[in-house]
């Protein structure tokens, strides 16, 4: 019992205190107290950018459009995608390996879009280097190295982040004040659900440490832990569905990682998060999907149930259905507002998946607080380590990891 009780208190005033304006996340590593940053103070952040594939081409608009970020330099294993990117965001140098971009040109942060497999490797490469990093996610493939890529950073005095960037959408924020505000009452159940047919561009995805949930499921735990506080433990069962891929260029690929999910969390205080997601989903359409508009998560309470309407990584909105309001569905924080919902994708136009890096980059550039943690990042990975341990062994994992939300603003 005296287990049970100290979880209760964990989790609630995990709660309370993610919801406090400019909490400050332990290992963002920058003044606290600051105030946030609303105009260019003329300072910037030089940004070199590694990975100059399809996910570039969101991440370089945004980047080229945010006024804290100059960029210096792209790098890519084909030579010629990182001239094009460079040619077309008029970004004065480029390179082809990662050492001569760190031997290169000056710059302050770098950002990773390579394939999942490699960003351990090149996030710490680039801290030893003395260089701040975002990376997509995963920033590293299990616990201990994402650990040991936060240890590195404090030791060389530089930080890292890392995708994704879920908790600062408009609806996670109302979502998280619904909760703090206690209208929900007491939750018993959260679920949250993202998949689609699977890649076919690219084998990574199907590779051994590649799956579903470091490309999909990260999403959905990331929120789902966002809002009920880190996970105690995990029970789950994974499977490949689709042994083999038909990928471009390459032909049949056999599949070493999970590609369907099912995964269950005990945040403490009794309530419990199942995340499922998989490449065998066919429906909502093409991989990005952004035009979704169903319930991808639900909430459950004594009080009432709240849902999000589209993904966590492209939100429509929150649907809300209270008891002491008898249960009428209203939807809040609508995306057809454009105020709250971006137009073009680029910086300060409203929220997008792709927005971490820049972020960062005005942190660094301005002293303001980061809204995305390295610990929560690296919870994540526990989280989907701890999946395949449980697995392997049928056995529930305990989960060790913290971490301190800062993003979930007060009213």
């Amino acid at each position: 019992m005296k287990n049970d009780k100290a979880e209760t208190t964990n989790r609630r005033v995990f709660i309370q205190r993610s919801a406090g304006v400019g909490a400050v996340t332990a290992l963002s590593g920058l003044p606290t107290g600051q105030p946030a940053a609303a105009e260019p103070s003329g300072k910037k952040t030089k940004v070199g950018v590694i990975g100059c594939g399809s996910v570039s081409r969101k991440y370089l608009p945004h980047l080229k459009s945010c006024p804290f970020v100059e960029l210096v330099s792209t790098c890519d294993i084909i030579p010629q995608r990182s001239k094009t990117a460079a040619a077309q965001y008029k970004v004065p140098n480029h390179y082809p390996h990662i050492d001569k971009m760190l031997a290169g040109a000056a710059f302050d942060l770098l950002v990773d879009l390579t394939d999942m497999q490699e960003h351990y490797r090149l996030n710490k490469q680039a801290l030893e280097a003395g260089k701040h990093v975002w990376s997509e996610k995963p920033m590293a493939n299990d616990l201990a190295g994402g650990q040991e890529l936060l240890d590195l950073a404090k030791k060389k005095g530089v930080h890292i982040w890392g995708a994704p960037t879920v908790v600062m959408s408009p609806q996670f924020h109302f979502m998280a004040k619904t909760l703090r505000e206690g209208k929900l009452g007491r939750v018993a159940a959260a679920h949250a659900s993202y998949g689609n047919a699977g890649p076919g561009w690219s084998s990574f995805f199907y590779d051994k440490n590649g799956g579903s949930m470091p490309d999909l499921g990260v999403y959905n735990l990331m929120t789902l832990t966002g809002l009920f506080g880190p996970a105690r433990s995990v029970v789950a069962m994974l499977s490949i569905i689709t042994p083999t891929r038909n990928i471009r260029g390459k032909g049949r690929t056999k599949v070493e990682a999970e590609d369907n999910a099912m995964v269950l969390m005990d945040h403490g205080d009794g309530v419990i998060s199942h995340m499922q997601c998989g490449f065998n989903y066919h429906k909502g359409g093409h991989h990005a999907a952004t035009n979704n508009s169903h319930h991808t998560i639900s909430i459950t309470a004594t009080g009432g149930s709240m849902y999000l309407a589209g993904y966590d990584w492209a939100p429509h909105g929150v649907d809300l259905a209270l008891r002491a309001q008898g249960n009428k569905m209203q939807r809040h924080v609508d995306a057809k507002n454009t105020n709250i919902f971006p137009r073009t994708g680029l910086y300060g136009d409203g929220y997008s998946w792709q927005q971490g890096a820049s972020h960062v980059a005005e942190c660094l550039a301005t002293g303001k607080q980061p809204e995305v943690s390295a610990e929560h990042a690296l919870h994540v990975i526990e989280i989907m380590n701890a999946a395949r341990e449980s697995q392997r062994t049928g056995k529930r994992i305990a989960i060790k990891s913290r971490f301190t939300l800062t993003a979930v603003k007060g009213p």
